[in-house]
């Protein structure tokens, strides 16, 4: 719903280069644009019911597309939940600038403060940050109804916004034009699919809550949008520098008084809490695609909260990383964010309607003509939305897809190797004990060293202590300790060739011992928590690493708690 502080601005950004005959057209066009939401709406009612498990356009694809399609369904749907986390982030900021301009200077600093503690609030735990962001709602949308009944009474502004006007070079009214302000406005649809993805997050009965809460953001984020045009026709509204569209309106219908603060404290909350729509639903599609072996596993493990780290992290940078290259400018992000949309919002009709055609439940007919009707629909705005916006950035969009897609299938060919190597789904062979060979790297005579040689011995009776003799290091003194210590265990030098400790111990494991199991028994002091980690020299995890690439050794870490 908070895209109503930026989709209005993109569509008078592209009519004011008409003049006053140009912004004549903001309501047709945004008409146009909510005809296109209801059948969105319904048609993702429709999704819901089919595919209660979530993943919107991934799903659909994957079950009747088949999964190449899958693939940029969710590539689709990955970027318009980083690009929707920037834009939102931005266009609230800009109308906290709005409101004070002394700000302006530092947007950029403000956007990744807001950035950070939005993904910090996610990481804490989704359900808190559910509760948090629901009184800054109900205030953002009562502010905006508040706005468009006052103005609709008002016979002229109340007052007038000043500053020098942007707009593009002028041109005459054409459709072109009206194509581009349409595909501008679409940006405003972007979190429709959002719901559908996050049918899990729901409390039970979930597809009901679900479909509830679809039908209720298309009539609000409806209503919003045609109010807001009317306004704006009614007002004359430009694009004035360092002032959003929604604040002129909120100062022409509310005054510059205590009203028109609280809607632009509330539209600044609300925006930069409106990120959480992809906070909500990204982890929750990562986790499927790492469950499909299409990402890294890790975005499937949750914390002890049930958030997806990884995926919440993810989101968090890449969106970091727009913010800083796009300075903090909604304007420069909201022509890249309609693309992707489409797309999945296309994949996801056309699935729909092999899905009835593969299940004809009663009704199946018209749940094809409506989903039919939506696919066209949204075919036409995903071609309109990439020729009028490819020279403005959309280029980038249509570069960065294919490259997703082709990652997915990079990391699902590499996970099908593993799965080949694992042996998974067969029935293996009984295990069979072998002979051990168990090697322990000392570096000095002590507790530590005492440790891991009982250890050692308690995994068998085979046991060699290894010592690499480091350059400058006084051997006497150690052979000494050594002998006067006199462990029942066999001591082996070993010549450093190489200044590490893992080239020496992994030479000496790899040539001998040949057809017995090796097990390496690593032991270190564990440190206290916290800072404390950078104090050890961090050798055995030297030695780990090169020993982990020998597949018949096992390595074996002792940590020894300290006290």
């Amino acid at each position: 719903m908070a895209s109503v502080a930026y989709g209005p601005e993109a569509i008078v950004l592209v009519l004011a280069a008409a003049g006053t005959v140009g912004l004549g057209f903001t309501l047709p066009v945004t008409l146009a644009i909510v005809v296109l939401l209801a059948v969105l709406i319904a048609s993702y009612r429709q999704v819901i019911a089919a595919f209660p498990n979530g993943g919107g356009a991934y799903a659909v694809a994957k079950e009747r597309l088949g999964h190449r399609t899958s693939l940029v369904a969710a590539a689709s749907l990955i970027v318009d939940y980083v690009l929707n986390v920037a834009v939102s982030i931005a266009a609230g900021v800009a109308a906290l600038t709005s409101a004070f301009p002394a700000l302006f200077p530092y947007t950029v600093w403000i956007c990744l403060a807001v950035l950070v503690g939005i993904t910090a609030l996610n990481l804490y735990g989704i359900r808190e940050s559910a509760r948090a962001f629901m009184i800054p709602t109900v205030v953002f949308v009562v502010g905006i109804l508040a706005v468009i009944v006052a103005g609709l009474l008002r016979g002229e502004p109340a007052t007038v916004a000043t500053g020098e006007v942007v707009s593009e070079n002028a041109r005459t009214i054409g459709i072109l034009l009206l194509l581009k302000a349409f595909s501008s406005g679409c940006a405003a649809l972007t979190g429709v699919e959002a719901i559908a993805n996050a049918v899990p997050s729901f409390a039970t009965p979930k597809v009901k809550r679900a479909q509830r809460a679809e039908v209720a953001l298309g009539v609000l984020l409806g209503v919003m949008l045609i109010g807001l045009a009317t306004l704006i026709e009614k007002f004359s509204i430009r694009p004035l520098d360092g002032t959003t569209v929604l604040s002129q309106l909120t100062e022409a219908a509310l005054g510059h008084g205590i009203g028109y603060y609280v809607v632009q404290f509330a539209t600044v909350i609300l925006l930069a809490l409106a990120a959480n729509t992809s906070y909500g639903g990204l982890p929750t599609l990562t986790k499927i695609l790492a469950d499909d072996n299409c990402l890294p596993h890790r975005f499937a493990v949750t914390s002890p909260r049930q958030v997806y780290r990884f995926g919440v992290l993810a989101l968090g940078i890449s969106a970091a990383v727009l913010l800083i290259a796009s300075e903090g400018n909604m304007n420069a992000l909201v022509p890249l964010f309609a693309i992707g949309v489409f797309v999945g919002f296309t994949i996801a009709q056309v699935g729909m309607v092999r899905h009835w055609l593969a299940n004809r439940i009663p009704g199946w007919r018209w749940r094809i003509g409506l989903n039919g009707f939506g696919a066209v629909l949204t075919f036409v705005a995903l071609v309109v939305t990439t020729s009028m916006k490819f020279a403005e950035g959309a280029w980038l969009i249509v570069l960065v897809l294919p490259l997703l897609v082709l990652g997915m299938e990079r990391i699902r060919k590499t996970y099908g190797r593993i799965e080949g190597c694992r042996g998974a789904g067969c029935v293996p062979a009984e295990p069979r004990p072998s002979d051990t060979a168990i090697i322990v790297p000392v570096s000095e005579v002590s507790e530590l060293s005492r440790e891991a040689l009982s250890a050692a011995m308690s995994l068998g009776r085979d046991v060699t202590a290894v010592h690499v003799c480091l350059p400058g290091e006084n051997i006497t003194v150690f052979t000494k300790a050594w002998e006067a210590w006199h462990p029942d265990v066999r001591l082996l030098l070993l010549e450093d060739g190489d200044s590490t400790v893992g080239g020496p111990v992994a030479r000496y494991v790899r040539d001998n011992f040949a057809g017995r199991r090796k097990v390496v028994v690593i032991a270190e002091i564990e440190p206290p928590a916290g800072w404390n980690h950078v104090l050890p020299s961090h050798r055995s995890d030297e030695l780990e690493k090169t020993l982990r690439k020998m597949s018949d050794t096992v390595v074996c870490h002792l940590r020894v708690q300290t006290a």
